[in-house]
């Protein structure tokens, strides 16, 4: 702070603060936040505010003024926003095979070839992670089901839809079911059974026909060709029938992707998406053996980030809506009070108390993330010979609370710490240690290059407007 601001502090209530362009940004623990001007900013840290003014006032109604501090409103919230501590898992990824029939060049999953043995998961298996699932006190559960490429074991996928809609008829839970495929070996009977278990389809979309191909080649065949017909299938369906849930895709950005801003957003849009989550390479599995080739990094990835938010921003000044799923998440834990259920970036993280990964041979890892090592260093028990508690219990998953609990780490000083979060897997993974000083990683460089451009631009009304519609409650 300069030193010719004196902190006066019965009047000034706890925060953080940043330089941020010509002005100050403060937040406090509550994720409020307020943006001030240097004059103001040196009068607030003083507690020479003019009481009447309109600041004050704002400042006031957002808790940062000490001698009218809510304190109780203040541990209310704080509770409300990190209740999920207590709620138990709620995301369930369930790996039914490691075998593919792609090549993908950053394949996190280390996946296998389709003519290898000792991959799949079988029936036994399945069973015993179903009824582990459900014994999450988590009154929502989902279950995602990842590889490989899981229709490759059509059966234990089937097995598992089925298992879990029967328990489920008893223990009452909102319960959701997701595919993450390549689309590639679906066919009629598969997709009139997933459609009517309401399975929930995500694919991987990674731009136009030459881009997809390239990140994501099918030996002998057009991986783009595939992914797209049934894309184009199932949601002409879905005009059909509006109560079929809707496919969704994501994108990773390789290197590849780089100075194709335009191209891909308007193939998302071409497709009828109303977004787009620009995800960065995150470096485990044959991605990280790759990264020479297909990697960048955090400054060109920002670069290339600021320039699709640019153009994503242009289209919804024009009257399109189109959403960046990435920035949404972090908007709604700027301008609302209600958790975006992204276990990335909470504190802790979700590792082991809101998601648990569920290998193939009845393996449990804290988290997706822990399996793609291919190590047992977040293993954390086998549903073949641990009880749902055993599991949780763990001594890794409280290692990793204690890892990714920003109060414990150099990002609470930090003013963006109310919206962020750290990943311990991976920073073992990068750094060799779940605890890592956070702001020299290329993890945190992405975090805070986000945030700066986002309250850059909610400086603007026009752009303030357009945050604001991406995260009404009503809008999926």
């Amino acid at each position: 702070m300069n030193k010719k601001i004196k902190l006066n502090t019965k009047k000034v209530a706890f925060c953080r603060f940043k330089k941020l362009g010509k002005n100050y940004l403060i937040t406090n623990d509550i994720g409020n936040h307020f943006l001030l001007s240097p004059e103001l900013f040196k009068q607030y840290m003083g507690g020479t505010l003019d009481r009447g003014s309109e600041t004050y006032r704002e400042l006031e109604k957002r808790e940062f003024i000490g001698d009218s501090l809510d304190r109780r409103k203040i541990v209310d919230e704080y509770r409300k926003r990190n209740g999920f501590v207590f709620l138990g898992p709620s995301l369930h990824i369930v790996v039914t095979t490691l075998r593919c029939n792609y090549n993908c060049v950053y394949c996190q999953a280390s996946s296998r070839n389709l003519k290898e043995k000792g991959y799949d998961m079988d029936i036994e298996t399945a069973k015993k992670t179903v009824d582990t699932i459900f014994c999450s006190p988590s009154k929502v559960i989902t279950i995602e089901f990842q590889g490989g490429e899981p229709l490759v074991n059509w059966p234990v996928v089937k097995f598992i839809v089925e298992y879990a809609r029967k328990k489920n008829e008893k223990a009452g839970k909102n319960l959701f079911i997701t595919l993450v495929t390549n689309l590639s070996l679906l066919t009629e009977e598969k997709y009139k059974f997933l459609t009517k278990n309401r399975v929930i389809f995500c694919t991987s979309l990674d731009g136009p026909k030459e881009l997809h191909n390239k990140n994501r080649p099918w030996p002998g065949k057009d991986s783009y060709q595939a992914t797209s017909g049934w894309i184009k299938k199932i949601q002409d369906r879905q005009k059909k029938d509006t109560d079929l849930y809707h496919i969704s895709a994501l994108l990773t950005v390789s290197r590849f992707s780089l100075g194709h801003s335009k191209e891909i957003i308007d193939t998302y849009r071409r497709f009828g998406f109303s977004g787009i989550h620009l995800r960065p390479l995150s470096f485990l599995g044959l991605s990280g053996k790759m990264r020479n080739g297909i990697g960048y990094s955090a400054e060109e990835f920002l670069a290339y980030w600021r320039e699709t938010m640019d153009y994503i921003i242009s289209l919804n000044l024009k009257g399109e809506y189109f959403a960046e799923r990435g920035s949404k998440i972090m908007l709604q834990k700027i301008l609302t009070d209600r958790d975006p259920g992204f276990l990335d970036l909470r504190s802790p993280c979700g590792a082991g108390i809101g998601q648990l990964l569920y290998n193939y041979d009845g393996k449990v890892y804290t988290c997706d993330e822990g399996r793609m090592l291919g190590s047992n260093t977040f293993l954390i028990g086998n549903v073949k010979e641990n009880s749902y508690k055993e599991i949780i219990s763990h001594d890794t998953v409280k290692s990793l609370c204690v890892a990714s609990l920003l109060e414990s780490l150099p990002c609470d000083n930090c003013a963006y710490k109310p919206y962020c979060g750290v990943c311990p897997v991976l920073n073992y993974a990068l750094y060799g240690d779940i605890f890592t000083f956070m702001p020299g990683n290329e993890k945190c460089q992405l975090h805070r290059g986000m945030l700066d451009y986002l309250f850059e631009k909610l400086q603007n009304k026009e752009i303030e407007e357009v945050f604001k519609s991406w995260v009404e409650p009503q809008i999926d």
